[in-house]
């Protein structure tokens, strides 16, 4: 089974939905490039596997994650980073795929943020009951930048809340190939993932992978 024959697998529904100011959803917006992202995917993940870090409390995280670009994304005992080398291979990480860094751009030009230069990109791996708790992206140095995320595989629900943690999130169904774009005002809203439900989705089974764009520095 080739990826090419699934690059159209995707979500239904508007093209386009608004969630802040600064955020939207673009419906399929990835599912041209489908095949060539999970291509893509599979040469960083040869170069940096995937691992489950572990928080600084101690916790295991549950989705598996690794990185590309000149910057990835850390998490240990010591605390959340950026850091340049791979701490598990020893090297810096994998160079960002051309067809990543032109879906990123083009995506969040479409939402206004044009000019939008991502320097790390994380890769997730999510497996039936893998989730992301709620938190803000604020680890990188400037906020201006947008941040610019991708799903490929099962579906997820998304959770966008607001700048406050107690802030009740909206519940966002997200399939193959959908983009969430969000800056500028809702940059540093709280969001996450639930729980993964199981299922089988015909390129990666059961599985979700989602690629996370941003300006880390």
């Amino acid at each position: 089974m080739t990826l090419d024959l699934f690059d159209n697998l995707g979500g239904t529904g508007p093209r386009e939905e608004a969630l802040g100011l600064g955020a939207r959803v673009l419906r399929g917006f990835a599912l041209a490039q489908a095949g060539a992202l999970l291509r893509a995917v599979q040469d960083v993940t040869n170069a940096s596997p995937f691992r489950h870090m572990e928080t600084p409390g101690g916790f295991r995280m549950s989705v598996a994650m690794t990185s590309c670009g000149a910057w990835g994304w850390v998490t240990d005992r010591t605390g959340y980073r950026y850091d340049a080398v791979d701490p598990v291979q020893g090297r810096p990480w994998p160079d960002m795929p051309a067809v990543f860094l032109q879906l990123a751009q083009t995506a969040a030009a479409k939402v206004g943020f044009a000019g939008f230069t991502p320097d790390a990109c994380l890769v997730n791996r999510y497996e039936p009951g893998a989730k992301m708790s709620l938190h803000q992206d604020k680890d990188e140095r400037d906020f201006s930048a947008p941040i610019v995320s991708v799903s490929l595989g099962l579906p997820a629900v998304f959770l966008f809340g607001g700048a406050e943690r107690s802030d009740k999130p909206e519940r966002v169904r997200l399939s193959h190939g959908d983009v969430v774009v969000w800056g500028g005002p809702d940059r540093l809203r709280y969001h996450g993932v639930m729980p993964l439900k199981a299922g089988h989705h015909p390129l990666l089974g059961a599985h979700r992978i989602n690629l996370t764009f941003r300006k880390a520095r």
